[in-house]
Parts: structure tokens; C-alpha cells; sequence
């Protein structure tokens, strides 16, 4: 049994802390114990206007005062039922009534028993106009009473926390239960260590929950997050700390071969390597080369040339007598890397064929929906180990799929996988071994947001392009500009009648499918609320498809669509014609998102482009102008020229840079999104740190969370951040890897 430590989960639990309505409010935020809730931040801060004085106010003007109470009287309403509170108070020099219009009579005696004559009160408030009196007041004011000190006046000064709120709870409920637990303070887990909290210049954990809670200033509240953020930034890098060390005493095999197959390879390429893709070729190599895992994230912008590197690595696993696995997140980028990978290798992945050379291995395909025979004949090969190169889906994760030397494994898209993904493939290893691991994304991570959410894995960075494409060049275009609409399909149509092809890319499959339907992005106004819809419904591939064929622009033209419903056998069918140019226009979901590779495909339409994200929308434009014709892609839009939707798409549409549109993305979205919500593991569930903002804490954090862990691996000595993190892998992903 797993040694138990000490954390959050053996806190004092709130049901013995609060009263039932407090405890209640807390665990519909998830929220059972102590620590959990002095780490449940406000969402924002409420700042009292300045004091001033009464006679200086005007109407609809905020205003915070120091006030007496002179006289409190109440009447029953007149028109409806209820009551009128009226409360004059004086600042000395002017008076004001406050008025409180009220439903109960034990409302007015509440607000009677906390107003009491000469009580001293901060008023906070909006100065309105009584028609009936002709004078200045205050209705509903925020108040509460001080003592006359500058203490006290100080304290009617502090920032107001704002805590997240469900149906039916209070803030004041929040803010009571929170005031409660902060008498506890003292007792809170403390997972970083106090010489690290000292030599970075913070608070202490107790200090730093009062002053999020109860702070005096505005100052205090940036004291204390800036606490809480390092924390959970030390958290998180000492787990991957772990992971670096826990790879430090595994073994793995060592894949140093020279040949045959890599060197034969890189005689028959149809193109010369960049020095990009050799020098990222060679420190891959000296990693692989080692007798322990290496975990490398290699990040490229679209058409960088990641493959080609990841070849050359898995020929050189299968040189070194060993196989490789690349894993793809669907079948028909599984298919797509398999065409890749057999086109690039030739007779070299034909052993066993009479045309296939002398040194050559089998390329095999593993999927979900292949035939019987076909599956077991690719499972014979991979347990005998003929197959030195497996491509496939999530289907190489079964248990019944035994490696005969699995030695490199390769992930595609890695924000579609998860750390368990991983985990289950590096246990297929030989003998005891695990697997080195590359894991590719073509959606670039800046570097902070890597160190965040990615930190076990060393980065790799392509930042040039082969340079054999043509590239793309994008517009937004608004149908309710209707000449711009038809001139977009004008000049599909010239691209076709060029002998090209087209992709046309919509975000839902069936318009008649409301579950099926992507949600448009929601704009709020200056207060905060949801403006209504100002885009058309989404539009679906079956019924774009229909509506494309009485377009004249398109008469003649071959269509054909693609979408997640067809079965494997019916996507590859059609990916087969669009690639044999047996269809010219394309409808599809984001099936083609990644990896599809059309060379002669020109055209890139993406309807109701305002539903896709940034990286979406620039994975898909890569799509085209892989080859010798310049592709244009269009980001079709119901929005309003000029607004919101509009600009955001062409922000997009002028930057083909891919790291600045991660850092654009990152900007609008944040961490947890850029990276993907299937990803298993760790960025989903980041509280309290903002990737760009907290870049220092981050670097200052992996500094000392590695150096703690190096000197102490299995945190013997730090039993409290060992619980922490357990917690925090817990709460990311019950199957997450525990390292």
C-alpha cells in the first residue's frame, strides 16, 4: 500500500468549523476542509470609493462617508406591501437620509439593531435624487460601524473580497464562512518550505490567507496572492521535478545505431533538410542515445517539417534493433501518417516483398475499425516484431497489443493524450524498460505556458519551414457583405477549373441536430451580461453540402464529404478520392484538422469561422498551400464587419506567425485552453496562476521546487509536499500518472 502523507485531504473538515448554510456554500464549489478554503481566493476586489464629505456629493455619484446616526424611523408603504426605513445620518456639517425599502418587519428590526442613535457608520453608496423631498439620498446603502480611529476609518477603507457565487448562496455567507476559518490560519499545510517563502520575499502561508481575506489595502491583496500563486506554481514543478528524477532511475533502451535505415532515408528524400531539422535531429539522437527515458515536446508551426524528424528518429530505434509506435489521435490522421510514412520510406518499409530492399522493415496500421483479418496479421507483426514501425490510434493502447521491443513512441497532437497515455505506452517497454517519448504539437506553446502545463518535457522548437511550400494567404469574409461571399466562390471555382481542390470546413455535422451544434462565442457588455446572439446559427456539412451543388459558381463540381459519423472504412474512402483529386470540394468537420496532407488542395473555406479557435483556425489554413500552388484560406463570418467577431478573425487572418498566434491565443484564453481540455493531467485545474502575468513566479518556482527534489527525491523530509502533491494530481485526473 502507497505510503499515505500529510496534505489537504487531513485537514480540519468545514462541517466542524462552520454552520450548515456556510458549509453548504462551500461544497457547491467543491470545498470540504480547511486548507481547500483559505486557498479559495475572491474573484475580484471591491475598492470604497474615497471619503468625503456630504455637502460636497453630487447625484449619481459613488460615495464613501463617515457618518453619524441621528435618527431612525420607518413606515408602512403606502401603494404595495412592506415597509420604508428611513435612517438620517451627519457628517457634522451635512445631513442625508438613507433609505431602505423593505419586504418583512424582522428586516427593519435587523436594520434598527445595527443603527442604533450616534452610532458611528461607513456609508458606501450612490447619491440619488428623493422628487418627493426634493432632496439628495441614499437608497441601499453598504454600511457598517467603525470606531472613530484612524484604525477604524482605515478598515471602512479595505477592499471588499467578491467570492463566486451559486443560486441561492449570499456573499455575506461566503464571507462569514471564510472569516471563520481564518481564526485557524496558523494551522494550514505548508507545502513549501519556510526557507523558501523567506528567501523569495513572502508572507507566510497564515499571514497570506488574511491578507487575500481581510485585507486593509490593495497592496495587501497583491502580498497575498502573490503567495498563493507561488505555491501552486512550486507544486507543479516539483511533480515534474519527480518526473525528471523518476526518468533518471528508469531504464531505457539505448537506441545509438548508425544504420541502415537512417542514413538510406536521407539519400531518398525528395528535399533537403533544414538546419532546423538537423540540429533538433541530432539533440533528439544524443537523448535517445541514453540508458534512461528522455521526454521531449518537439513544437513546430504548421509545415515545419516535425514528421520528417520523427522518421528519423523511429529508423534509428529500428536500427538499433528495437520498434517505434506513432500515435495519432484519429483514424484518419492515423491513416494520413501511414501514406506519409510509406510514400517517404518506399522499399524500405517492403520487407518481405520482392521489391522491398534488403534492410528494409514493415510499416504497419492499427486502428479501431480494421477488419478482423487485417488487425490480427498487423498484431502478428508487432508481437514478433517484423513490424518495426506501428501507426495507429488510441487502439495502440490495449492491453492485448504486445510490443515485441518497444523502444521510441511517438505522439501526434499531444494535447489529445493525456500523462496516462503515456504512462500505459512507456509500460510496454522491453523487459522492465520504458520507452523514450516524443510527443509533437503543431499548436507552438510559449515558453512560460509550457514550463506551467508541459514542464516534465524537454522542448524542442522548429522555427523554420522546409521552405518547398508555397504557403497561404487568409481574408475574413463577411456574408453580410454579399459580393464578398460570391466573389469567395468565384474564385474556388477558378481554382478548380486550375485543377485544384477545395476544402470547405463547417462546425457542426447536421444543422437538425441541436446537441450536434457548436456554440457561438458569447460577447459580454460593459456590466458584465450576455449580450444577445448577434451571429446566424451554425451550418452543417449535409446540408452545406446540398446547398453548394445549386450554386452556379460550383456547377460540374465534384463533392464529397467527411465527418466524425462515417465509419473508418468510409473516411478512408473518401481522404483516398480527395487524394486521387477524384473529388474538388471537400465538405467536412475538423476531422481535417491535423496531419491531412492534399498537396494539389488550394482552397481553404471555413464557414461560421468566428465557432473555431485561433489554433483551429490556423491548423485548418494549413491545410492548403502544401505544395507548388499558393492556397488561399477564407474565414467565412456572419459577424458584423467592424465588431468584435470581425476584428478578433482578422488578427488571425494577418499573422501566420504560429507563436504569435499561440501568445495572441494564450492572451484570450488562457493556459488551460491553449493547451486542450482532453489533456489528462495538470493545466486544467491551474487556480491561481496567469502564465504570462506570473512568468517569473514560474521560473523562481521550477528553480526551487527541482532543487528541493534533487536533494530529497522521494520528499522524506517534506512529508506536507508530498500530500500536496498527491492532492493535486488527484483532483487534475484520477488516472493521472503518480510518479
Amino acid at each position: 500500500m502507497a505510503r499515505r502523507h500529510e496534505s489537504a485531504r487531513g485537514s480540519m473538515p468545514l462541517k466542524e468549523l462552520l454552520i450548515s448554510k456556510e458549509s453548504k456554500a462551500m461544497a457547491s464549489f467543491g470545498v470540504y476542509d480547511l486548507d481547500t478554503m483559505m486557498r479559495f481566493a475572491p474573484r475580484r476586489y471591491v475598492v470604497p470609493a474615497p471619503l468625503r464629505s456630504l455637502h460636497e456629493v453630487n447625484e449619481g455619484e459613488a460615495v464613501s462617508a463617515v457618518v453619524s446616526v441621528v435618527s431612525v424611523r420607518d413606515r408602512a408603504m403606502r401603494s404595495r406591501r412592506g415597509f420604508v426605513l428611513e435612517v438620517t445620518v451627519s457628517d457634522g456639517i451635512e445631513d442625508m437620509p438613507l433609505t431602505f425599502f423593505l419586504t418583512k418587519p424582522h428586516h427593519v428590526q435587523w436594520h434598527r439593531s445595527r443603527l442604533p442613535l450616534g452610532a458611528l457608520i461607513t456609508v458606501h453608496g450612490t447619491v440619488g435624487y428623493d422628487d418627493y423631498r426634493e432632496s439628495l439620498q441614499i437608497t441601499h446603502p453598504d454600511y457598517e460601524t467603525i470606531e472613530d480611529t484612524d484604525e477604524g476609518r482605515a478598515w471602512a477603507q479595505r477592499p471588499r473580497p467578491i467570492y463566486p457565487l451559486r443560486q441561492n448562496i449570499a456573499l455575506a455567507t461566503m464571507r462569514s464562512a471564510v472569516e471563520k476559518g481564518l481564526e485557524f490560519a496558523d494551522s494550514l499545510a505548508r507545502p513549501v518550505p519556510d526557507e523558501v517563502i523567506a528567501r523569495r520575499g513572502l508572507p507566510q502561508l497564515a499571514e497570506a490567507t488574511r491578507l487575500v481575506h481581510t485585507p486593509l489595502t490593495v497592496e495587501d491583496t497583491r502580498r497575498g496572492m502573490a503567495h498563493l500563486r507561488y505555491e501552486e506554481a512550486f507544486i507543479l514543478q516539483a511533480i515534474f521535478a519527480q518526473r525528471r528524477a523518476q526518468d533518471e532511475r528508469t531504464p531505457a533502451p539505448v537506441l545509438s545505431a548508425e544504420g541502415p535505415l537512417q542514413p538510406l532515408l536521407d539519400q531518398r528524400l525528395p528535399f533537403t533538410l533544414t538546419d532546423g531539422q538537423r540540429d533538433i535531429g541530432a539533440m533528439i539522437q544524443e537523448r535517445i542515445g541514453k540508458d534512461h527515458p528522455t521526454s521531449v515536446l518537439l513544437q513546430g508551426d504548421v509545415g515545419s517539417g516535425k514528421t520528417v524528424v520523427a522518421l528519423r528518429a523511429m529508423l534509428r530505434a529500428v536500427d538499433s534493433g528495437h520498434q517505434a509506435a506513432l500515435l495519432a489521435p484519429t483514424e484518419v490522421l492515423a491513416e494520413q501518417h501511414h501514406r506519409t510514412l510509406m510514400t517517404l520510406l518506399g522499399d524500405l518499409a517492403r520487407a518481405g516483398q520482392l521489391d522491398g530492399h534488403a534492410a528494409a522493415t514493415r510499416v504497419r496500421l492499427l486502428t479501431g475499425s480494421q477488419r478482423t483479418a487485417g488487425r490480427r496479421e498487423t498484431l502478428l507483426d508487432v508481437t514478433s516484431g517484423q513490424a518495426g514501425i506501428v501507426v495507429g490510434t488510441h487502439a495502440l493502447l490495449a492491453e492485448k497489443v504486445q510490443f515485441a521491443s518497444l523502444g521510441l513512441v511517438v505522439i501526434d497532437e499531444q494535447h489529445r493524450f493525456g500523462v496516462d497515455h503515456r504512462r500505459r505506452l512507456r509500460a510496454k517497454g522491453p523487459a522492465g524498460q520504458s520507452p523514450h517519448v516524443i510527443v509533437m504539437t503543431a499548436t507552438p506553446i510559449p515558453r512560460t505556458a509550457a514550463l506551467a502545463t508541459v514542464g516534465d518535457l524537454d522542448v524542442l522548437t522548429l522555427d523554420e519551414s522546409p521552405g518547398q511550400r508555397a504557403g497561404v494567404t487568409s481574408f475574413v469574409v463577411h456574408e453580410k457583405l454579399p459580393k464578398w461571399e460570391q466573389r469567395m466562390w468565384q474564385r474556388a471555382a477558378e481554382e478548380i477549373a486550375a485543377g485544384r481542390q477545395v476544402f470547405v470546413v463547417c462546425a457542426r455535422i447536421d444543422e437538425d441536430d441541436a446537441a450536434d451544434d457548436a456554440p457561438a462565442p458569447s460577447i459580454l457588455d460593459e456590466n458584465g451580461r450576455e449580450q444577445a446572439p448577434s451571429l446566424d446559427p451554425a451550418r452543417g456539412v449535409l446540408q452545406t453540402a446540398l446547398r453548394l451543388t445549386e450554386r452556379p459558381e460550383l456547377t460540374g463540381a465534384r463533392l464529397g464529404i467527411l465527418h466524425g459519423r462515417l465509419t473508418g472504412e468510409e473516411k478512408q474512402e473518401v481522404m483516398g478520392q480527395m487524394v486521387r483529386g477524384e473529388i474538388d470540394v471537400l465538405v467536412s468537420t475538423t476531422v481535417i484538422e491535423v496531419g491531412v496532407d492534399v498537396p494539389n488542395a488550394s482552397v481553404m473555406i471555413i464557414l461560421d469561422a468566428e465557432r473555431f479557435g485561433v489554433s483551429q483556425l490556423h491548423q485548418l489554413r494549413g491545410r492548403v498551400g502544401r505544395g507548388e500552388h499558393a492556397g488561399i484560406a477564407f474565414f467565412d463570418t456572419s459577424g458584423v464587419p467592424g465588431k468584435e467577431h470581425s476584428t478578433h478573425l482578422r488578427a488571425i487572418a494577418e499573422t501566420t506567425d504560429g507563436f504569435e498566434l499561440a501568445e495572441l491565443d494564450l492572451r484570450r484564453r488562457g493556459a488551460g485552453d491553449l493547451v486542450g481540455e482532453e489533456q489528462s493531467g495538470l493545466q486544467r485545474t491551474l487556480k491561481h496562476l496567469d502564465v504570462i502575468r506570473d512568468a517569473r513566479a514560474i521560473e523562481q518556482a521550477r528553480e526551487d521546487a527541482f532543487a528541493v527534489v534533487a536533494a530529497d527525491p522521494e520528499l522524506t523530509t517534506h512529508p506536507v509536499l508530498a500530500g500536496a502533491i498527491e492532492d493535486r494530481l488527484r483532483d487534475a485526473d484520477p488516472d493521472v500518472e503518480r510518479s
